[in-house]
This record gives C-alpha cells, structure tokens and sequence, in this order.
C-alpha cells in the first residue's frame, strides 16, 4: 500500500535550474526528490518516490506557494517530515545557497488529490521597478529593474483589458494538441513599501511563459511602446509578437495554489486532463 503525501514547498528560484529536474544541474525537484530518497533509504538504487508538482517553474522563478504530491509506502510515510527533511535539503545546498528551498508543510491527502491537474486556480505576483524609482539591494534578487519610466495607472488600464476567458496565443506557446485557451481572474498592480509595482496575476491555469509575457505586454503599454488600443489588437490576434519584451525571470513568484475540497479533487482532476475547446467553440 501507498500513501499520498502533499507538500507545501517554497523556495528562492535564483541559484536552481527551473523546478525540473535535469541531469548535471541544481533544481528544485531533484533537491527535493534526493532528500526523499535518503528519508526511504532509497538513495543507492532502490525505488525512487517522483514529485508531481502543481507549477512547474522556469530557471530563476521563485514561490511561496507551490505544491506538490508524492506517493510512498504506507509503512514509510511517518519518516517524511517537514524537520526532517528541511534538515537534509540544509546539508546538501551549496554553502553559497544557504536554505534556498523549505517544506513548509507535509501532510496526508485523499488519493484523488492531484499537485497539477486537481488546482481551481493558480496565483502569481511580479515585482518590477521603473526609472526614477530608485534601487533596493534587499531585494533585488526578485524584482526586475527597468531602464525607462512606468506609467501605473495606464498598466493598471491594460491589464483589465486582459480580463476573462480568452485564447492566449499572443502571450504563449500552448503544449502539443492543447489550446491557449484560459481564464484570467485576477491582474492588478500595487506599490509596494519598497518604491516596486507589484502584479498580482490569477488564473485557472497558464501557458509556458505566460505570466511574464501578459507583464511584459503591459510594461509596453506602461512606457508607450504600444497603447491600450494596440495592446487589445496584439491580444485578438493571436499570434506571437515581438511588440513586447517577455519579462526576466527573476521578478516572478508562484504565490498560491487551490485546490477544491476533498470530494471535488476526482472530478476537477478529470475536468483539467480534458482537451479544452477553441475559443470560437466555446463562445
């Protein structure tokens, strides 16, 4: 028998290779999944317990909120602990990382949960900083610095035109028999204590780079490289641009991920696997 254990992780992405893990290079999920091998005692060839993570982040990206799930055995799953690990995940990383990634939580979930498949929606927040603005060492490490001036009520203005159930092709590139097709709930902006603008950007799911390039698309409008108008013409076309930047990694934080009650987990799963319709099917 196995038991399912979800784990709330959060990490500082600057010194990881994106959340995958990949042969030779530093990631969140090989970290993680080699502090679980020493806890299974699984480490020198054994059976090995693979994450499923419920975002998957690119080299750089940081979160507070991820989440992910991992199957063990039953007998086995009172050793997997947030003490332990964080203790095994601080022995291993390099003395210039420090503790870059904690569990914050482990605990047993229903077999029907799902990290990826079983979220309702997904939060992000990017930090970014125009000219005039000044520069804040403490946290530079996660906000991006731009050369030129922002205009906040105008990004504000654009991304409300970003709102809704749209076919997001302009801003990403969808997986292989997939559509662009998401809802976007939330994009606003905030000034932060620090002089930094803040976005906060929610959603049932996203594409590859989507976040950063629906920031990017408005920081064009923010510094009057293209208008609001411009911006709703980009954004009906669909099709990749080089009207805007896709905005760097470093300023980007996966914050929350949720996921529905218990009884909801079988069927949000099955909901999310199904191929979604074209927009024009949809409307």
């Amino acid at each position: 028998m196995r038991m399912r254990l979800r784990l709330d992780v959060a990490y500082d992405g600057t010194d990881f290779h994106g959340w995958a893990a990949q042969p030779g290079l530093r990631t969140v999920q090989g970290e993680l999944e080699t502090a679980l091998a020493v806890l299974l005692r699984s480490a020198e060839g054994g059976p090995q317990s693979r994450l499923t993570v419920g975002g998957r982040t690119d080299a750089g990206v940081h979160a507070r909120g991820q989440v992910a799930h991992v199957d063990v055995p039953d007998e086995l799953a009172d050793r997997v602990t947030e003490r332990r690990l964080n203790g095994i995940l601080r022995r291993g990383a390099p003395a210039s990382a420090g503790s870059d990634v904690v569990v914050q939580r482990v605990y047993r979930v229903p077999e029907a949960f799902d990290a990826r498949f079983g979220a309702l929606s997904r939060r992000y927040e990017y930090r970014l900083r125009g000219a005039g603005l000044g520069r804040d060492p403490l946290t530079a490490r996660f906000t991006a610095e731009l050369p030129f001036p922002l205009d906040f009520g105008a990004m504000q203005r654009a991304s409300e035109e970003l709102l809704g159930l749209q076919d997001f092709t302009t801003f990403c590139k969808a997986r292989e028999g997939a559509t662009a097709v998401r809802e976007l709930l939330r994009f606003d902006w905030r000034e932060t204590d620090d002089r930094a603008f803040a976005a906060t950007i929610e959603a049932d799911a996203f594409c590859h780079s989507m976040v950063r390039a629906l920031v990017g698309a408005v920081v064009a409008v923010g510094s009057e490289r293209i208008d609001r108008n411009q911006l709703i013409e980009l954004r009906d076309r669909r099709e990749r641009t080089s009207r805007f930047t896709v905005m760097p990694a470093h300023g980007l934080s996966l914050e929350e991920i949720v996921y529905p009650d218990d009884e909801a987990l079988a069927a949000r799963a099955e909901q999310t696997r199904a191929r979604r319709d074209p927009l024009s099917v949809l409307k």
